[in-house]
């Protein structure tokens, strides 16, 4: 039986690498995106390789693009075998510093735009009696720090949300499987906003200088998006695959810090290898 998958967020990155590796283990990939006058590069790997990958618009910010983009998925395969959700963006700036609004267009990309997706699928997936959920959280979905608050408050709420939901289609047969990927080497820290107020203020600007060279001096360093796609192509091989995979050396060494440290250590050992104190 053919196995379909679904990937949001392919134009680049995590997504793109992660629907090409799917194709070519064999998965009819559906690479969705916002834009498709980003579709051309994963268009011709896909046409040079021979492999089963369809690219298709998809907003997960838009209720009607999402129920479009599934209801035509279902109409020519009839089922979803693989769902990641991928699709997500951040912000810079504290807590003060980020608006209320701001703070919205953050969750709703990195957060309810997936409970859209797992609400037009999971009712697939519970029927079939099978099927892979893959929430791409982050390392920052287990450590808070500062300077991307609004990001970092999306991806613990994406954790409880799978969590949840493992107990709720897991009696189904529908695994949900979280991927925690530390500092991946994408354009993703290059394309983050930065919040309109931090930009006016001063009273932040030091140690939002002083992270956003520390995270993006650990990007070049950092894990090929390759890399996550494995991981997340070896978890849905397995019959049980584990609540999460953590992705990249850096992400390990943190959570182990975490783990070995009271509160009050780790977060001084954050702030020596976030900014130098």
């Amino acid at each position: 039986m053919e196995k379909i998958a679904v990937v949001t967020g392919s134009s680049s990155g995590i997504g793109f690498e992660t629907s090409l590796a799917l194709s070519r283990e064999g998965y009819f990939t559906y690479a969705t995106m916002r834009n498709l006058k980003k579709a051309d590069a994963i268009k011709k790997i896909a046409k040079d390789e021979g492999l089963p990958l369809k690219v298709i618009e998809l907003d997960v910010d838009n209720e009607n693009s999402t129920e479009e983009a599934i209801k035509s998925i279902i109409e020519e395969k009839q089922r979803i075998d693989v769902l990641v959700n991928n699709a997500g963006w951040g912000i810079w700036g504290t807590a003060e510093d980020v608006s209320l609004e701001e703070f919205r267009e953050q969750f709703e990309t990195n957060f309810f735009s997936v409970v859209r997706m797992i609400q037009k699928v999971s009712p697939i997936m519970r029927k079939q009696g099978s099927g892979n959920i893959v929430n791409i959280s982050s390392v920052a979905g287990r450590i808070g720090f500062p300077v991307s608050t609004a990001y970092i408050s999306s991806k613990f709420a994406l954790e409880g949300l799978s969590e949840s939901l493992r107990f709720e289609l897991g009696q189904f047969g529908v695994n949900v499987i979280i991927i925690e990927p530390g500092v991946i080497k994408t354009n993703f820290f290059d394309s983050m906003k930065t919040a309109k107020k931090a930009d006016e203020s001063d009273i932040y600007r030091d140690i939002t200088l002083k992270v956003i060279s520390g995270v993006k001096m650990m990007a070049e360093m950092g894990t090929p998006p390759k890399e996550v796609a494995n991981v997340i192509i070896n978890s849905i091989k397995e019959e049980k695959p584990l609540p999460r995979y953590v992705v990249g050396n850096d992400a390990a060494m943190f959570l182990e810090a975490k783990k070995m440290k009271t509160d009050i250590e780790f977060e001084n050992y954050l702030k020596k290898e976030l900014y130098g104190e």
